[in-house]
């Protein structure tokens, strides 16, 4: 399964919870990453958990074909940000 996890909000709203869930995914054979509408050069994430795909506030879908979305505002897989 290929796996989305935002950033804000999301794994930061519990670090530890997100780290042991992406450790027993990536035990598994799931493919775990990162979809953040941040921009890598200005906002990048230091020591990410997961790899990470950088959308530059384009909706995550269009970057990244996930199985599973873990989102706090869904809308932003499908929409770009202003």
């Amino acid at each position: 399964m290929r796996i989305a996890l935002d950033y804000d909000k999301t794994y930061t709203a519990d670090p530890a919870l997100w780290d042991g869930f992406i450790s027993l995914a990536n035990e598994r054979g799931h493919q775990v990453r990162i979809v953040t509408m941040r921009y890598p050069d200005s906002e990048a994430i230091e020591s990410p958990p997961a790899p990470v795909v950088y959308t530059r506030r384009i909706a995550k879908c269009k970057l990244y074909q996930a199985d599973v979305w873990i989102d706090d505002n869904p809308a932003w897989i499908y929409q770009d940000a202003p």
